[in-house]
């Protein structure tokens, strides 16, 4: 499907403050297998956030994403499940599950997921959109719809 047409064309249009989207006390354990599990039941994939509060990359991702035009897409093909790594020091194992034993190259890192097999379907660019900020937000709504089932 493609992406939906973007009601911003530069990140300064985004409301803010921008949202903090990553709760640092959730058991990203639990929430991952929660959603995985959603996921599966409605026939989406799931996508995995990795980052943190403290990175503006992410801060423009979740800010776009929230954008009502992308939250409804997302809601239609994906389930979404936000990991904190705070400063890549924390809930690794998450990342390590699928394969990403090494240091994370940037945040934000989005994992899409095929629910039913539990396997990374972008090993080779979870890391796309680190540098958020030097994209537009149709460019990173464009990524996105790149992986809807």
């Amino acid at each position: 499907p493609a992406a939906p047409r973007m009601s911003v064309a530069t990140f300064a249009e985004l409301k803010t403050p921008l949202p903090l989207p990553y709760d640092e006390a959730a058991d990203a354990n639990a929430a991952v297998d929660r959603a995985r599990a959603e996921a599966r039941r409605k026939g989406k994939r799931l996508i995995i956030d990795l980052g943190g509060n403290w990175c503006p990359d992410c801060r423009i991702l979740a800010g776009t994403m929230a954008l009502p035009e992308l939250d409804r897409f997302m809601k239609a093909h994906f389930v979404t499940v936000m990991v904190d790594v705070g400063r890549f020091d924390r809930n690794l194992q998450i990342p390590a599950r699928y394969g990403i034993t090494s240091r994370l190259p940037g945040v934000p890192a989005l994992m899409v997921i095929d629910p039913k097999t539990d396997r990374l379907l972008n090993p080779d660019n979870f890391s796309a959109l680190s540098s958020a900020r030097k994209m537009s937000p149709q460019a990173l709504a464009d990524w996105i719809a790149g992986w809807a089932a």
